[in-house]
């Protein structure tokens, strides 16, 4: 009874944070990223912890919230997924994508075998993929709040899209040299597609729910969501399959601001033990890893930027390389999943997580955290979403 107080109090702060955000016109997702920066934190180090004697390994363990996590992950990757993938390559995104990946990933593969303790390999891949990972969901949700231009958003969706395919590819082929099924389950579940048509089925809405009952599945049993989710897009367009969003759009944006992104952000928040974090890390390994991720993925999107095209008339390099500098919900559900296999200790976990945050709202910082005051009527409801 009281871990479900707990979360029923969590979502309404997320919507109450959201609501006091716009009376000051703050778009949602910076003011939700605020309250799990520094409101929740205080919260389970003042009240919950010392008053409730609940941990946040109790708060994430029942059943009923894991399955509640895995549903809001699927529709908020799967509209997002659906909005941006475009078989049209754009060759801008890959000109940006591949300094913007290739940079973060050689300086935290360096500091993960010259700053850490000994680990596993595959533990210091995954330091080299965090620094360079990417958050889709929350970049798309900056950019679509500030209107941004949308062949611009798409460029850089696609981007974030490619960059974190790499990141999921790379973890993937690790753990299939590993576990041969961790690689070869997502694909096959991309491929239901082909299964379908191939015994006779046609309808669009079956595909689709298929789709986000796939991803919901694969996000709970720790497999490669994102490969999943790409590779079943591109069969369906292959096939000449639409997908149909299983609720209206306004149902959607409601689910994402007030259930999917607080369930998101919580689950990730909670699980912090700040105390033994900080006492198994120096001070050189702390600032390193707080500092060397944004800097490496800056220089990397400055790179980028500046080898593809300008995306619009007026468009700032600068403001560019710090949107895709955002790491937010796909940095959590990557943190989630390594710490659940015990491949990065809780230190590193705390460590990378108040880093994604910091790195998240940057943007805020550089002036991308206001809803316009003129949008254009065709947006404008979908802006105050």
């Amino acid at each position: 009874m009281m871990i479900l107080l707990f979360w029923l109090m969590a979502l309404g702060l997320f919507a109450v944070a959201t609501h006091i955000g716009r009376r000051f016109g703050l778009i949602p997702i910076v003011s939700q990223l605020l309250l799990a920066t520094f409101g929740l934190p205080l919260l389970m180090y003042f009240w919950i912890e010392p008053g409730w004697q609940l941990s946040g390994a109790q708060l994430v363990s029942p059943v009923w919230l894991k399955n509640l996590y895995s549903l809001a992950f699927a529709l908020l990757l799967g509209h997002i997924l659906s909005d941006v993938i475009d078989l049209r390559l754009d060759r801008q995104s890959v000109k940006i994508a591949l300094p913007s990946f290739v940079v973060p990933f050689a300086c935290g593969l360096a500091t993960a075998f010259w700053l850490l303790p000994p680990q596993p390999w595959i533990s210091s891949l995954a330091v080299g993929l965090l620094f360079a990972i990417t958050a889709i969901p929350v970049l798309y949700l900056y950019l679509h709040h500030i209107d941004y231009p949308p062949a611009a958003t798409r460029r850089l969706v696609q981007t974030a899209i490619l960059i974190d395919l790499a990141c999921w590819s790379l973890f993937g082929l690790a753990q299939g040299s590993l576990h041969l099924g961790s690689l070869l389950l997502p694909l096959a579940g991309a491929c239901v597609p082909l299964l379908l048509r191939l015994v006779g089925l046609r309808q669009p809405l079956l595909y689709s729910g298929v789709f986000f009952a796939l991803l919901v599945v694969a996000e709970h049993y720790r497999l490669n969501a994102l490969i999943v989710g790409i590779g079943y897009l591109l069969c369906m367009a292959a096939l000449k399959v639409p997908l149909r969003l299983p609720l209206n759009i306004a149902w959607m944006q409601g689910l994402q601001t007030y259930l999917a992104i607080p369930l998101i952000l919580t689950f990730g928040i909670v699980q912090i033990d700040v105390h033994s974090a900080m006492s198994s890390l120096d001070g050189v390994q702390l600032t390193a890893l707080l500092l060397l991720p944004i800097a490496s993925k800056l220089l990397g999107n400055w790179l980028g930027l500046g080898w593809a095209t300008t995306s619009f008339a007026g468009a700032s390099r600068w403001r560019e390389s710090v949107l895709l500098n955002i790491r937010g919900l796909s940095e959590i559900v990557f943190l989630n999943l390594l710490l659940q296999q015990q491949l990065i200790s809780p230190a590193l976990y705390f460590t990378l997580m108040l880093m994604g945050l910091i790195a998240t709202l940057l943007p805020a910082v550089a002036g991308f955290h206001r809803i316009p005051s003129l949008a254009v009527p065709a947006r404008s409801s979908r802006a105050n979403s």
